[in-house]
């Protein structure tokens, strides 16, 4: 039989009647249990957030944003071999862009750092360390300050430009130039075997060879400060590097620098280096972001199983890379050494994105959101949420006002870089900096909260503060 409206509508209205024709007026009746008997949320949160919501939670978006680091190291591969393959400043500026859009989706990864994760302990065999030995492939990945002439020519530029002690020196024009005395090049095929093997040559942190910098220094060069009257002093410009699309031109007009004309070959050279570097970024992201995958990263299933030892490490986390690393290693150190070469970026003059983008990734551990590189937006149970759940709501919002007024500071500086005024150019001796020591101040504020947060959450951390020797 089929109903209309009208009889769906009556049907309707006399079940309803029912249902409440057996208490009279008057009568006080015994009212049935609807559904489950649950609790209210608090102040619009659920009360079902657990602390393994939250862990969960930061292991996808620790997957998403490896996962969109390897999407746009993979994507400057491409656009590398296309400028290798046809040098020209149209096709030389699309490398630089790509280079910057790797940055993006990487830098707000740092936040995974400091907590015995992959990218810290994953060793060659894909075990991971548990002795904060160091063993994973971070400084491949990402490595900073880079000693240049290992890799390619130089000219002095605070005394930094090669490695830490003169005797892990490899010659002169770097693994791309250096030749032997019978006139051979010492390092006979640029490979990704000649560039591991040279990574760190003698034990020498400078020498660094692979990664993120050793391809910005690639695409820019030095940072010479051009409008200065001599390229080692310490009054910087507002330019980055002025490296010539002709230090790639295989047919003909090779140079190394404006001015000096080379054989083709070194140009060869130079863009087989390139091309191999961005091939050992693609492998050393591979393998960090499979510990990551949902469900079947090795990483990803004891983290998510970890309990308040996770929680306790997105925490440490958070604070170990708001205090040493980036207000002490990334920004105070640049500032009081007045030194280009201490510079995140100091080739590109990106330095200023490098600290925006530290400083979202512990706001996105904290507020449990990340945007992916496509706009898809991966979010959901943050410690904000566990906090109110727990009962400490006022914590709550004070280290969310704390990270709010870090990401206000850090958007000052990077507003400045680009309208014309780059972090090394307000880090200068003699300028007023009230910018940077604004976001150094803002990161050493909110890492106060995120130790109170550590307290009241009962669970256990190292120390916040031991990864600078900077006082701050």
């Amino acid at each position: 039989m089929k109903f209309s409206t009208f009889s769906k509508i009556s049907a309707a209205l006399i079940v309803a009647l029912s249902l409440t024709a057996c208490v009279e007026d008057g009568d006080d009746g015994i009212a049935g249990v609807i559904g489950a008997d649950g609790m209210a949320g608090k102040n619009g949160v659920s009360t079902f957030v657990t602390r393994t919501d939250v862990i969960k939670t930061n292991a996808n978006i620790a997957y998403a944003a490896y996962a969109d680091s390897l999407i746009s190291a993979t994507t400057l591969k491409t656009v590398l071999e296309t400028f290798v393959a046809e040098p020209t400043e149209v096709t030389f500026a699309l490398a630089k862009k790509a280079w910057l859009d790797s940055r993006e989706p990487y830098g707000q990864t740092e936040v995974y750092r400091f907590r015995q994760g992959p990218i810290d302990e994953l060793k060659a065999d894909g075990t991971l360390g548990k002795d904060d030995a160091g063993e994973g492939p971070e400084g491949l990945i990402n490595a900073w300050p880079l000693g240049e002439a290992i890799i390619d020519y130089v000219e002095a530029v605070d005394g930094l430009s090669g490695p830490e002690s003169p005797a892990n020196a490899i010659g002169m024009g770097g693994i791309i130039a250096a030749k032997k005395d019978d006139g051979t090049f010492k390092y006979a095929t640029i490979d990704a075997t000649t560039l591991s093997n040279l990574f760190e040559h003698g034990e020498d942190g400078r020498n660094v060879t692979t990664g993120y910098h050793a391809i910005e220094f690639l695409l820019w060069g030095q940072d010479l400060n051009k409008e200065a009257a001599q390229s080692d002093s310490k009054v910087h410009d507002n330019t980055p590097g002025q490296r010539p699309f002709s230090d790639f031109n295989t047919s003909g007009g090779c140079t190394s620098g404006l001015g000096n004309v080379m054989a083709d070959e070194i140009c060869t050279r130079r863009g087989q280096y390139l091309v191999t570097t961005a091939e050992l970024l693609i492998k050393e992201l591979t393998r960090v972001t499979e510990q990551w995958e949902p469900v079947s990263g090795a990483h990803y299933k004891t983290f998510v199983a970890g309990g308040d030892v996770s929680l306790a490490k997105i925490l440490e986390g958070m604070g170990r890379l708001s205090f040493g690393e980036l207000a002490g290693e990334r920004i105070n150190v640049a500032l009081i050494e007045n030194s280009q070469e201490d510079e995140h970026s100091c080739f590109s003059d990106n330095t200023h994105r490098d600290i925006f983008l530290n400083a979202k990734g512990v706001q996105n551990s904290f507020n449990a959101k990340y945007v992916r590189i496509d706009g898809e937006v991966i979010e959901g149970a943050s410690i904000y949420d566990l906090l109110v759940v727990e009962g400490h709501h006022e914590l709550a919002n004070k280290l969310r006002g704390a990270l709010e007024a870090t990401m206000s500071a850090a958007a000052v500086i990077d507003t400045k870089a680009k309208t014309g005024t780059p972090f090394d150019v307000l880090m200068q001796e003699g300028i007023a900096q009230p910018n940077i020591k604004a976001v150094i101040d803002a990161l050493v504020a909110q890492t106060d909260d995120i130790e109170a947060v550590i307290d009241a959450l009962g669970v256990t951390t190292n120390d916040l503060r031991d990864d600078t020797e900077q006082t701050i």
